[in-house]
Order: C-alpha cells, then sequence, then structure tokens
C-alpha cells in the first residue's frame, strides 16, 4: 500500500469524497466575524486551502474582493456548492504554484498551513509574503501543538516566529473560545503584518 502523502491532492481528495473532514467547522468562526466587523471594506483577500468554503462568504458579505483556491477538486466542488451564487470566487488550484493576480491585501490562514507537512512550511511563509502587497496582512486561526503526527500537524511554541519573522511581525495574538473538537484549545487568533 502506497504511503499516505498530504503534501498531494489525492490525500485530501480521499477525505472530501468520503466525508472525513473533522476540521470541517461547518461555518464561520467567531474570530474572523469579529475582524470582519473592524475590517475596512474592500480589501483583495486570498483564502489558501479553502475547504468548504465557509469564509469566502463572510469576506465576500462584508464587502471584500475573495478568491479561494484548493487543490483537490471533491473540495472546490463542496465548496461552490455550499456558496453558490459565490462559486465563482473558489477555483481549482495549488496555493504554491497558481498563477496569482497578485497583490491580495491579507492572505487568511485557517487549517490550511496545519494541514502541510512540517518541509512545505517555509515555502508556505515564501509564497505568502510574495501574495501580499507591501502593507499586507497574514491572519486567522493558527493551531498550536507538540506532536509529531498529522495532520493536522500543530507548530510548536517559538516554531511559528521562526517562520514567519524575517518576512512578518505578530501585531495580534488573542485566543479561541469557539474552536471544534480537534483544535480545543490550541488555537489562537494572529494577524501577521509585512515586515
Amino acid at each position: 500500500m502506497p504511503k499516505r502523502d498530504a503534501s498531494k491532492p489525492e490525500f485530501w481528495e480521499k477525505r472530501f469524497r468520503e466525508n472525513f473532514t473533522p476540521w470541517d467547522a461547518g461555518g464561520t468562526p467567531s474570530a474572523l466575524e469579529q475582524f470582519l466587523k473592524v475590517e475596512p471594506r474592500g480589501r483583495r483577500v486570498l483564502i489558501p486551502g479553502c475547504g468548504s468554503g465557509y469564509e469566502v462568504r463572510a469576506f465576500a458579505d462584508a464587502g471584500h474582493e475573495v478568491l479561494a483556491v484548493d487543490f483537490a477538486p471533491a473540495a472546490v466542488e463542496r465548496a461552490r456548492k455550499i456558496l453558490g451564487p459565490l462559486a465563482e470566487r473558489v477555483r481549482l488550484a495549488d496555493f504554491f504554484e497558481f498563477d496569482a493576480d497578485a497583490p491580495f491585501d491579507l492572505v487568511y490562514e485557517r487549517a490550511f498551513l496545519c494541514s502541510l507537512p512540517r518541509p512545505l512550511r517555509p515555502g508556505y511563509a515564501e509564497r505568502a509574503r510574495e501574495l501580499l502587497a507591501p502593507r499586507g496582512r497574514l491572519a486567522g486561526l493558527f493551531f498550536f501543538e507538540d506532536g509529531e503526527r498529522g495532520p493536522p500537524f500543530g507548530v510548536k511554541a517559538g516554531e511559528l516566529e521562526l517562520l514567519l519573522g524575517g518576512r512578518f511581525e505578530r501585531i495580534i495574538d488573542m485566543s479561541v473560545s469557539d474552536s471544534i473538537p480537534i483544535f480545543q484549545g490550541k488555537e489562537r487568533w494572529q494577524v501577521w503584518a509585512v515586515s
């Protein structure tokens, strides 16, 4: 039996097709809802690894131009079905390779970084920085855990600072109270600004 590889679309395609998505919160997290209440309208937003795409609607309803990408066709199908009239905002694409109409003002993080095997993480930080405007931000929910197994692959204490430092500066760090069971007590809402 071939080894399962979370860096490949087939790994995630199988999970979506079998409806094995324990990371799917079924809606928008309250931290994002609070953020959108104070965020100025009209931002260009990218959601990598969008999965079911709930946040696409939240950003669009708040007046933002949003593009969501996922490299698993089943995820894109699910997101488009959920989003209905906003389906065109979801694209089948690999975050690391797609031809982006950059720059974006914001890259939104929700269970994407923790889906990536650890060797891909430096590329995540580099690509996010590449796609962002000079005053852009990386914002969302980050999963912290010391374990080595995954996905989800948590970040350990100090690891996120090493990964993003030099490219970004953390400007907001808050606890989260409405995490789904797999992330309970291990998520933080953070905003990182391009440095």
